[in-house]
């Protein structure tokens, strides 16, 4: 197990990362899955550059490491500087002398990778006045995830859908939790004389003998097993991604075919042999002395020191590593589900993202021409509308104070983010006040909807009314962050809701109106699942004359409601 100890808050940067004993597998004399695949120094570069970047943590400064003094002989243990211990863990004089004033110091259980909400963790530690708050991660709580409440003779009640991420309180567990918060203040009297007890059950009675108080939570968050080889695969190559100098192509005695082909992020090791006609594809890491034989193909793996990959071998979502000492290499178990592509795992930031996204040829419909048009139609209106623009800033300045326009971070075509432009229909402030209007929402899923929302102007309602405060949208078509026709533009935290869902309607750019818009019925209780429906709909059918139609709906609606404004 290891731990992984640094600052949240403020005034200490320095942060330890501690590999505990694995009794059970002492006594066999055996090797875990991590030391294993840590014992290569390419693999083990790539280790600490994602734990170092876990989200969770604050900090920065110099990192750490601390590993039983029987792994001494590690060849990643000289490469990384690691200090060893026997009984007690150290953490270091400086650390513990500058555990004073405000802040957190945070002690992480390193075998479980976790992201969070920062947001909500910070709330969640200053809604509490203990010393200490045991912190475990529980991907049940996500907001994204939909429950079966059923009945004591396992009838269906009902779903229960998570719009947030919740934190409830917890037991106190019995082994080391994801995340310890210790305030900075009494951070000597749990590290006593500059080291940390070897085992939680040691921490807590240490906690409790100094008179400090204790809480125990769990909060909505992804959690990776590093023991596991299918945790241990979807970190590494997400974490692939930190490292600038992914790739050491003919560098290090490295010797790669002319005929060979690498795609994304590959990371190789010292003197890395690969055939011809061989497909590496990333994120991938190979280390030292692997030989890739002609026609082989690797994709999102990892595969250790001394490996061989035989001629037309094809290895996929792998981790192949051998123990330390030297002997005949063998490669992991296959866990169960591991046919699932654990590569597709984002835990190390939204940069990371490999999402599923719809891809259409260069010179489609939806890919080409479907551009043409937009930015024809988007000039033409442009033009044409632009002596409403002064007459519509003339009167929204006149009605309330603030800004003409309206701007609001959306997510575009494969997750790029842009802000959508309205012409403001509301009152200064207005997001701030919807959270004491929630009660009278009137759609489900993650919309708000009110009738007669206090929040809008005079002059707002009429341009909402004819939709008049949509066409600043023709300046975000003309710039490519919108369609003419195609899914609503929502923020993350909307397409957060549904993964699925997201990849789906961010595989085309969002449109001014689409088939949700001209389709939904608006019934009760029924709102979101149409709008997931709608969308996918529309991605699976896209077409010229879907697009038509849609355009040809919504026209004969705006006319419509323009003239019932008179």
């Amino acid at each position: 197990m290891t731990l992984a100890v640094g600052c949240y808050g403020r005034d200490l940067s320095m942060r330890l990362v501690v590999i505990h004993k694995n009794t059970s597998l002492a006594v066999k004399r055996d090797y875990s899955l991590f030391q294993r695949a840590a014992s290569s120094k390419r693999i083990a570069e790539v280790i600490f550059s994602g734990l170092s970047a876990n989200p969770c943590l604050d900090g920065g400064g110099d990192t750490m490491v601390v590993a039983p003094e029987e792994w001494y002989e590690g060849p990643l243990y000289r490469q990384f500087n690691v200090t060893y211990y026997n009984k007690h863990i150290p953490v270091g004089l400086s650390a513990a002398g500058k555990g004073k004033g405000q802040g957190w110091f945070v002690v992480s259980n390193g075998r479980f990778f976790t992201r969070v909400d920062r947001d909500q963790l910070s709330k969640t530690l200053a809604g509490f006045d203990a010393e200490l708050i045991a912190v475990n991660v529980d991907p049940e709580l996500l907001s994204y995830c939909e429950k079966v409440r059923v009945t004591s003779r396992g009838g269906v009640a009902g779903f229960r859908r998570l719009y947030y991420d919740l934190v409830l309180p917890s037991p106190m567990p019995t082994d080391w939790p994801h995340h310890i918060f210790v305030k900075l203040d009494v951070l000597d009297k749990v590290a006593a004389n500059g080291a940390l007890p070897p085992s939680f059950a040691e921490f807590v009675c240490r906690g409790r003998a100094n008179s400090l108080g204790w809480r125990s939570v769990k909060i909505g968050g992804s959690v990776l097993d590093l023991e596991t080889e299918a945790g241990l695969l979807s970190f590494l190559t997400t974490a692939v991604h930190l490292l600038n100098h992914y790739s050491h192509r003919g560098t290090n005695g490295c010797m790669i075919s002319c005929g060979a082909r690498l795609f994304g992020k590959v990371v190789l090791g010292d003197n890395v042999c690969i055939g011809d006609d061989a497909v590496i594809v990333g994120p991938t890491i190979l280390g030292d002395d692997v030989k890739v034989a002609p026609g082989a193909i690797i994709r999102a793996s990892v595969i250790g020191p001394g490996f061989s990959v035989p001629r037309g071998c094809y290895v996929q979502n792998r981790i192949l590593v051998g123990p330390v000492s030297g002997h005949k290499l063998f490669p992991c178990r296959e866990d169960k589900g591991m046919r699932h592509n654990y590569a597709k795992s984002v835990f190390v930031g939204d940069d990371f993202a490999n999402n599923n996204f719809r891809i259409w040829p260069r010179l489609s419909y939806a890919r080409g021409v479907k551009r043409v048009a937009d930015v024809i139609f988007s000039l033409v209106v442009l033009i044409l509308f632009a002596p409403v623009f002064l007459v519509v800033a003339i009167a929204i300045k006149l009605s309330s104070p603030g800004s003409v326009f309206f701007k609001h971070k959306r997510e575009g075509l494969h997750g790029k983010k842009f802000f959508c432009l309205k012409f403001r229909t509301m009152i200064c402030g207005a997001d701030k006040i919807q959270e004491k209007l929630r009660f009278k929402n009137q759609v489900d899923g993650p919309q708000f909807k009110v009738k007669d929302d206090p929040r809008v102007t005079v002059v707002g309602r009429f341009l909402r009314n004819t939709f008049i405060d949509e066409i600043p949208q023709f300046i975000n078509i003309l710039l490519g962050q919108m369609s003419v026709v195609g899914p609503r533009p929502s923020p993350k935290s909307e397409n957060s809701l549904c993964p699925e869902w997201r990849d789906a309607r961010l595989s085309v750019r969002p449109g001014i109106t689409g088939l949700w818009q001209v389709k939904r019925t608006r019934q009760a209780g029924r709102d979101f699942q149409e709008w997931i429906y709608y969308d996918t709909k529309y991605t699976k059918e896209l077409s010229f004359w879907l697009d038509l139609w849609i355009f040809w709906r919504t026209a004969k609606k705006l006319v419509v409601n323009f003239i019932e404004q008179f």
